[in-house]
C-alpha cells in the first residue's frame, strides 16, 4: 500500500450502498504522456471513500467527465485483469467539462450553477443545475456576484 494523488476524469455515477462508502471509476493518464494522443495508456482505478468531505463531494458535487484530483492508499487488484483499489482520502474538483455546444451557444457548468453563453451577447444566464433560475450578469466578469447574491438571499 502507497499513499498517491492523482488526477483523473470520473468515469462511472458515484454509488453508495450503506451512505457511508462512495465508489466510482477514475480514469488517469501519466503525466509524462501527450494526452492529446489517442494511443496512451490509460489507468482505471476502482475508488472508495468512507472520509465524509470526499463522500459528500464526490455524491453530490462531482458529476461525469470532471477532472478530479484524489489522494489515497492505493493497493494493487486481488484478481488480475482487474484494476487497482484506491482508497481516497481527499477529493478536490480540478475542472468540469462544457455541457453542450449549439449554434454558438455554449451550456457551463460552474459547480452547482449552469451558465448560458451565447457569442452573440454579452448578458449571461444562469441556472442551478436543478434548474432554478438565478438571474443574468451583465457580463461575464460579473457572475460570481450575481451567485453570491441568490446565495445570500436564496439559503438552502
Amino acid at each position: 500500500m502507497s499513499l498517491v494523488t492523482l488526477d483523473g476524469y470520473i468515469d462511472t455515477t458515484p454509488e453508495t450502498d450503506t451512505g457511508t462508502a462512495v465508489r466510482f471509476d477514475l480514469i488517469h493518464s501519466p503525466d509524462h504522456l501527450d494526452p492529446t494522443d489517442p494511443d496512451a495508456p490509460e489507468q482505471v482505478y476502482a475508488c472508495t471513500t468512507v472520509h465524509p468531505a470526499a463522500a459528500e463531494l464526490v455524491l453530490h458535487q462531482a458529476k461525469l467527465g470532471d477532472l478530479l484530483r484524489v489522494t489515497g492508499t492505493l493497493t494493487e487488484p486481488d484478481t488480475p485483469g482487474t484494476p487497482p483499489r484506491l482508497r481516497v482520502h481527499s477529493v478536490d474538483i480540478l475542472d468540469v467539462p462544457q455541457l453542450t455546444t449549439v449554434s454558438g451557444t455554449v451550456l457551463e457548468r460552474y459547480g452547482n450553477y449552469v451558465l448560458v453563453f451565447d457569442a452573440d451577447r454579452n448578458e449571461v444566464p444562469v441556472f442551478t443545475t436543478a434548474g432554478q433560475w438565478v438571474g443574468e450578469a451583465a457580463t461575464p466578469e460579473s457572475i460570481g456576484h450575481l451567485i453570491r447574491a441568490f446565495e445570500n438571499t436564496n439559503h438552502p
